[in-house]
């Protein structure tokens, strides 16, 4: 849904799809609380999915398109900041009503904001007719293929690792759609006189490179908000708002920039700014690879307020670059270009993450019980001890495995962000081919 809001856009006007979407989100929300089976919950999160979607690049499409240059660096401002905060509050607020009322309200609070959001909607955007040409005049196969790749893409990286890849004919099947899906898709860029979704503007030098570099703030956003969570609950044992409070370290920078965010957008040059955030946000990941099994959340607040600090500067000078690289008419398809290479960096994390973690875990594990001899008599000490004090010499024993799977683990998660950081740090000479915008000059779109 989120490179289909451009031309959903075109067909329906801004207003009306935004109508439509947040009217949906909110029927979903609630059925989502109300949900009582897997398959009701398993219905409302996918319809959150398709309206929420529409509303991601949109917010961007209004701010290139609805604003005056002057006024856009605070826009752009603004919708970033709503960008990184979603997510770190998300899990805290979240957690806190898990915590203390029960899940369901993590969903009815959307009910409230959707409902400010649907009237500042029909007070601040105006009415614009439907465009029925788009529908007759629709690059189906674009359309189509588009639905096809990029859903079938998206399963195939976060559902592969889970299924053993090409082991599964159910991955080989959706691998086999998405190559058709994207076969189709590059048809209609060819044939269709005006394509879904303008992937050529992906030619321009500077966009090129921001689609790429939104990859990897996806990958390190996403990847990082999969892996600390994870990691407090199997080792610290941390609960849903604890691990909130952890997550929500990231937000804090946002906080305290925000008042100085569209002056820095104005007199920064985009290039460093991007380049820093990148390079703090490979730090940030390099400052969580010591951890150890006695690490809770303390460990993460360092590297956690430096991703914040990094996502600050990189989203947002991103987001500038972004609708700085093309022309007005394109802003749609570039949002949502950078939007959706941007979740696809998530999901690029989620299917690497998962089958690195695996295979660094047994690499670990191999390499710690290669190390113990049966013979070593402070081995023997430590399984006598063990067995005394659980009763048996087979519950020792498995104590022992026990440790060394915790220490694997350990290993493996400082493994995953020294990976992070290195792929972070891969993507910043791209930050060259930028253009920087005049300094102290209001944006404009050319």
């Amino acid at each position: 849904m989120i490179p289909l809001s451009a031309w959903l856009e075109r067909l329906l006007g801004l207003r009306t799809l935004l109508l439509i979407a947040v009217t949906g989100f909110t029927a979903f929300s609630i059925l989502c609380g109300v949900a009582t089976d897997l398959t009701t919950m398993i219905i409302g999160r996918t319809g959150q999915g398709f309206m929420g979607g529409i509303l991601i690049p949109t917010a961007m499409t209004i701010v290139a398109k609805r604003l005056p240059p002057s006024q856009q660096p605070i826009g752009m401002a603004l919708f970033g900041m709503t960008v990184i905060l979603g997510p770190v509050m998300g899990p805290l607020l979240g957690g806190w009503l898990t915590e203390n009322l029960s899940w369901h309200y993590a969903f009815f609070v959307n009910v409230p904001v959707c409902g400010v959001l649907l009237l500042l909607l029909l007070l601040g955007l105006p009415h614009e007719r439907t465009n029925w040409i788009y529908l007759r005049e629709a690059d189906w196969f674009g359309i189509i293929g588009m639905i096809l790749g990029l859903g079938g893409l998206t399963v195939v990286l976060e559902e592969g690792h889970r299924e053993e890849w090409f082991e599964s004919t159910f991955i080989i099947q959706l691998t086999i759609m998405t190559i058709a899906g994207f076969a189709m898709l590059a048809i209609g860029q060819l044939w269709a006189s005006k394509p879904v979704l303008k992937l050529g503007i992906v030619m321009n030098r500077q966009f090129g490179s921001v689609v790429v570099m939104a990859l990897a703030l996806g990958m390190v956003m996403y990847g990082s908000n999969f892996v600390i969570p994870q990691f407090l609950a199997l080792i610290a044992d941390y609960n849903a708002l604890q691990t909130g409070q952890v997550i929500f370290l990231m937000g804090v920078p946002a906080f305290v920039l925000m008042p100085f965010v569209p002056f820095l957008i104005r007199v920064v040059d985009i290039r460093l700014a991007v380049g820093t955030g990148l390079a703090v946000m490979a730090v940030s990941c390099f400052a969580s690879t010591s951890l150890t099994a006695e690490s809770a959340g303390g460990a993460f607040t360092t590297g956690q307020l430096l991703r914040g600090v990094g996502m600050i500067l990189t989203m947002l000078f991103l987001n500038q670059a972004t609708i700085a690289s093309v022309s007005k008419e394109d802003a749609g398809d570039a949002s949502g270009i950078f939007n959706a290479a941007r979740n696809l960096g998530g999901s690029f994390a989620l299917a690497g993450l998962a089958s690195f973690q695996d295979q660094r875990m047994s690499l670990h594990s191999r390499r710690m019980e290669e190390t113990l001899w049966a013979n070593d008599p402070r081995l023997r000490e430590y399984i006598d001890a063990m067995s005394g004090a659980l009763g048996s010499t087979e519950a020792g024993l498995q104590s022992l495995a026990g440790t060394i799977q915790q220490q694997a683990f350990v290993m493996t998660y400082n493994d995953i962000f020294w990976t992070m950081a290195a792929a972070t740090l891969a993507t910043l000479p791209l930050v060259f081919f930028l253009r920087p915008l005049p300094k102290g000059q209001p944006m404009t779109m050319h």
